[in-house]
């Protein structure tokens, strides 16, 4: 039998389509093929493609959080602005004269509403150099912050009548003192505040203001950078604590004057080189009025964190002197070690020195949040003010450390060891919103005493002049750093004291200003004499040769600038020319 015949071979291909799916160029079997080699892979090659995964994944969860961390931070710092506000110093409106005087100062313009509140001249970048990450950070943060926190700066300035120059009017009722808001460590928001790229035009005696600043300001850059002191002779520098006090005290006038090149300049050697953990004992007082007030300053000026943060850092290694049995603070303090101790040769402290660190310690509290510094210093008033020994308001020159008491009794001055008892007084009861009666209790019933036991008058001129007491004996002897005298009555009348005080102002601002005018360089000596016998031979202003001397002291020009700004009467600008005018000619070394 023959076999069967072979099946025909089918020349086409048959292609079934499921129902509901459609074709998809191939992508299930790419899919399928995929799995098929993961399955192909070796365990050990599928557990390191795993933990790659994994490690990927982890770092971009950590990437996230710390961005998110990064934001929040910014978001409680402009939150705390609305509750704590950088301070704004009580700043003296302008002379009520100056619209009637015609002779308008060249180059400025009457002042006009602010729309934006800006803490101190526009335009000054704060930007840390490229090769400084750390400062470069702080810089990003600073603009986060401003973009995050300008509204509500700008608004909380309207709300408390905030000007540009600073607090023009009175404090919201009902409001707290400024050391009270802060039940947490809040820091103001800080802004990149811009110095002016184009200031006004300078009348002739501002532009010789700037080049007298910038004459000192180049001797010290070129021979005494990063130290205390120019000895301008020598060309060569001197240290007290080795901290750079000059370059420090003179941040805030190089930002008032325009300086944005000295400026940076500067700031960036605080930023670099300005280290506090060194083996050196400090004054209590020196210190905190020149490097705390310096750095403080220039944050409030500037907005830049950078300067807080030095300033929070000192104030804590300040805080060892403060450790005595009677909570009346040693003078000196090693910043290094913590150990803090009085002078080698008495157990006392000037009663000047422990009563003018208060204004700073509150501000940093304030600024800070941590009360510490606060309840330190304002302790320190309280048991000063409760004292036996004072005169009518008057205080001796000395404090025990050891008992808390006044030493040396029974001598009384405005001058040295004493004189910024008084000042501290007057402005800590502006600082804290007029509301602590001690303070303006203990200033009044001082400027009573200084009316009853140390006021006089000189021949021939008749110039009132605040003397001192010893032991009831009244000396002629007058210190310049009385001079600070006059502005801060002028200061008290302007804030609702009574009118007398500006009344007594005036007449001393014109015995200070003699005490320059009656000398052959038309320079004040450190200590004045006055003539109390009646001849016209003699001058009012006696100097004996010890004294014949002229420390830079800015006592007078400050009253100047106190009495200008409060009466509007241009002579007060006159005679702080004149000043000026004897230091450029008797004090300025020429280049050579």
């Amino acid at each position: 039998m023959y076999p069967p015949p072979a099946p025909a071979r089918r020349d086409f291909i048959s292609v079934t389509l499921s129902p509901g799916r459609s074709y998809d160029g191939g992508q299930g079997l790419r899919r399928r093929s995929c799995w098929r080699k993961w399955k192909q892979l070796s365990r050990l090659q599928r557990t390191v493609v795993l933990f790659l995964l994994v490690v990927l994944m982890l770092f971009g969860l950590l990437s996230y959080v710390h961005v998110a961390d990064e934001w929040t931070a910014v978001d409680s710092r402009s939150a705390a602005a609305w509750q704590v506000r950088p301070a704004n110093p009580p700043v003296l409106p302008a002379p009520r004269k100056a619209a009637e005087n015609p002779e308008t100062v060249a180059g400025l313009s009457p002042q006009k509403p602010q729309r934006h509140l800006r803490r101190g001249p526009p335009n000054l970048q704060m930007r840390a150099p490229d090769g400084d990450a750390q400062e470069r950070r702080q810089a990003q943060a600073q603009r986060r912050a401003e973009v995050v926190g300008e509204a509500g700066w700008g608004l909380e300035a309207q709300r408390d009548g905030l000007s540009w120059r600073g607090t023009g009017t009175k404090p919201p009722q009902g409001t707290e003192p400024p050391g009270k808001k802060a039940e947490r460590p809040p820091r103001p928001s800080p802004k990149a505040v811009r110095m002016q790229a184009s200031p006004a035009s300078q009348n002739e005696r501002q532009k010789a203001v700037v080049d007298a600043f910038l004459h000192a300001w180049a001797g010290y850059r070129k021979f005494a950078w990063g130290h205390d002191e120019l000895k301008p002779l020598t060309r060569s520098f001197s240290e007290w604590f080795g901290l750079g006090l000059t370059l420090i005290d003179a941040l805030d006038t190089m930002w008032i004057l325009g300086l944005k090149k000295e400026f940076q300049e500067a700031r960036k050697w605080v930023s670099r080189r300005l280290l506090f953990q060194k083996d050196v004992d400090v004054n209590l007082f020196e210190s905190t009025i020149r490097i705390l007030g310096g750095l403080l300053s220039a944050f409030h000026l500037s907005g830049d964190v950078l300067f807080l943060t030095k300033a929070e850092d000192f104030g804590n290694r300040l805080m060892p002197a403060f450790r005595t049995p009677s909570k009346i603070p040693y003078s000196d303090v090693n910043i290094g070690t913590g150990v803090a101790h009085p002078p080698r040769w008495t157990s006392d402290s000037t009663v000047a020195e422990v009563t003018s660190i208060q204004l700073e310690f509150r501000e940093l509290s304030r600024l800070t949040g941590d009360k510490k510094f606060k309840e330190a210093a304002e302790e320190v008033t309280r048991r000063v003010h409760a004292l036996r020994g004072k005169l009518d308001g008057l205080v001796p020159m000395f404090i025990n450390t050891n008992s808390g008491s006044f030493t040396h009794l029974g001598v009384f001055t405005l001058g040295a060891r004493a004189d910024s008892y008084y000042e501290y007084l007057l402005k800590q009861w502006i600082q804290g919103g007029k509301k602590e009666s001690q303070l303006l209790e203990d200033y009044l019933e001082a400027v009573d005493g200084i009316r009853k036991h140390l006021l006089a008058k000189s021949e021939p001129r008749k110039l009132t002049f605040v003397g001192e007491l010893n032991h009831g004996r009244f000396s002629a002897k007058m210190d310049h750093l009385v001079c600070f005298l006059p502005g801060t009555l002028a200061l008290g009348a302007h804030h609702g004291l009574p009118a007398e005080h500006m009344e007594l102002a005036q007449a001393l601002m014109d015995t200070c200003y003699q005490m320059y005018r009656q000398m052959e360089t038309g320079l004040s000596p450190e200590i004045a004499h006055f003539n109390l016998h009646h001849t016209k031979a003699v001058k009012d202003v006696q100097v004996k040769v010890a004294d014949r001397h002229n420390l830079l002291r800015p006592e007078t020009v400050e009253s100047l600038f106190y009495l200008y700004r409060l009466t509007g009467d241009r002579k007060y600008q006159d005679w702080g020319w004149e000043i000026l005018h004897s230091f450029n000619t008797y004090t300025r070394k020429i280049k050579s």
